[in-house]
Order: structure tokens, then sequence, then C-alpha cells
């Protein structure tokens, strides 16, 4: 059997992350999207956004890079919230069955206003 592989990366809250206060955290948080959107827009980016309901609450987000991954760890450590010490990346590649998976060019939220508006 062929496999696919894609470069996952896990946007993890470090035990150190800096207390921000809600203007801080709203503001990194838009730019932090709007990173994340020009990743999309830029090719790098496939798929991704936050987790929910995880067991471990420090899992914050995933990413499909359509890169290799010291391209991708490169990429995602310039993400303002990784810079600020919010975020930290972990990169690792998934294996799945050859042509399993499929991606479609879907834009990418570039604020908190923008991912919460109604269609």
């Amino acid at each position: 059997m062929r496999f696919d592989q894609h470069t996952l990366v896990l946007l993890v809250r470090p035990p150190d992350a800096p207390d921000l206060s809600d203007a801080e955290a709203d503001a990194l948080q838009d730019a932090h999207l709007a990173f994340r959107a020009g990743l999309r827009d830029q090719g790098y980016l496939l798929g991704g956004g936050p987790l929910t309901d995880q067991d471990d609450e420090r899992l914050r987000g995933i990413s499909v890079m359509a890169t290799d991954p010291a391209t991708a760890r490169e990429l995602c450590s310039a993400d303002p919230a990784v810079r600020a010490g919010r975020l930290a990346v972990q990169v690792m590649t998934w294996m799945v069955p050859a042509g399993n998976l499929r991606f479609e060019n879907v834009p990418a939220p570039r604020s908190m206003a923008e991912a919460q508006a109604d269609d």
C-alpha cells in the first residue's frame, strides 16, 4: 500500500505562557489568525483550526501543511502568538493511505470578527 505524507503542526499552550489582558489577547489572536490566513494564501497551509473538547487543554490548534517538517517549523515559528510565547509548535509527519485526504481551497478567517461572522 502507498501512503501520502502530510506535515502536521500542533499548536500547544506552553506552561509558562504569558498572562495577557483581554485587549492584548484579542489583538494577538487577530494577528495569529491573519498570519495563518497568509500562510493559506501562500499555499503553505492546507487546512487547520482550533481544537475543542480535547482531553489535553494545552492542545490549542492543528494545521496540515504543504511543506516538509523543517519548513513548517520555520514558518509556524514566525506566528505572532508563537513569538509572543502564547503558543508553541510541535511538528510531525502524518501518513495516510494514498488519496485518502483531499483539501479544498477554502479561505481562512483573518480575525475573530471574521471567524464569528454569520454567512
